[in-house]
């Protein structure tokens, strides 16, 4: 693997030399763009709105609009507008990790010590661990600040980044209020059913069957052989009674 940021975790007065790597990898089947006329691949290509050339890469620069014209900005003005958070993931505080919200989640990095049997990295992790808390934290990568959870798996650091309060839109918009009224039978019975379906969460019980089938799908097809489509198996109940879905749900299961 190849590291993505260097930099250090710091918390107190404690610096640990770091490396990030990328945590996740793609699983989605890779797509290119064809013309349909004789099927050769869609090139895109940056170029200039007034002269319609082809800029090279090296010549791009960027730019915020201000006032109908354009501030050229650099790498230098990103680093210098918060230098400290560009080097540190500085853990300002640390939180209940049952208390982050999924919805904040984006993407994960391992974090790597510079130094093998590092005791700082040691520590971190095992405090973290018995005290089930997570560190909270910003820093700058690719010229963006973010804001991120520091947290262990497996005896390795892993750096999660977050998104941040005003990036959450609010729910007030949705009509999802409508004044349903739930009885207690209902309610103790959709309880019933979510504890009969209940178990510790395994995520490696789940595959994307998805593009494995959409891939065979392609390989048939390039034998010109027809796909087999699976029929659509729509749930019958013999009831509109909210009670007696429920009622049957939980025997479906225990028939399962």
């Amino acid at each position: 693997m190849r590291s993505i940021w260097k930099g250090s975790i710091g918390f107190g007065l404690v610096s640990i030399p770091i490396k990030l790597y990328s945590a996740i990898q793609s699983s989605s089947l890779d797509f290119d763009m064809l013309d349909s006329r004789d099927h050769s691949r869609i090139r895109y290509q940056r170029v200039n709105e007034h002269t319609h050339k082809e800029v090279p890469y090296d010549k791009i620069v960027k730019g915020y609009k201000l006032n109908d014209s354009y501030v050229i900005v650099e790498e230098a003005d990103f680093e210098n507008a918060a230098p400290e958070k560009s080097k540190v993931i500085e853990i300002e505080s640390f939180v209940d990790i049952a208390d982050v919200n999924p919805m904040f989640y984006e993407t994960s990095y391992y974090v790597e010590p510079e130094t093998k049997n590092n005791k700082a990295y040691a520590l971190l992790v095992k405090a973290l661990e018995k005290s089930k808390k997570a560190g909270l934290a910003r820093f700058v990568l690719r010229s963006k600040e973010s804001l991120c959870i520091v947290h262990p798996v497996s005896n390795v650091l892993v750096v999660t980044r977050i998104r941040f309060g005003q990036e959450i839109r609010d729910t007030e918009d949705l009509k999802v209020n409508d004044g349903a009224e739930v009885s207690k039978k209902e309610l103790d019975m959709g309880l019933a059913l979510i504890n009969q379906y209940a178990e510790k969460f395994n995520v490696s019980k789940f595959k994307d069957e998805y593009d494995d089938q959409l891939l065979k799908i392609i390989k048939d097809k390039a034998k010109g052989k027809h796909a087999t489509v699976k029929k659509l198996k729509p749930h019958k109940t013999e009831s509109n009674d909210l009670y007696d879905q429920l009622m049957q749900s939980l025997s479906a299961k225990k028939g399962a």
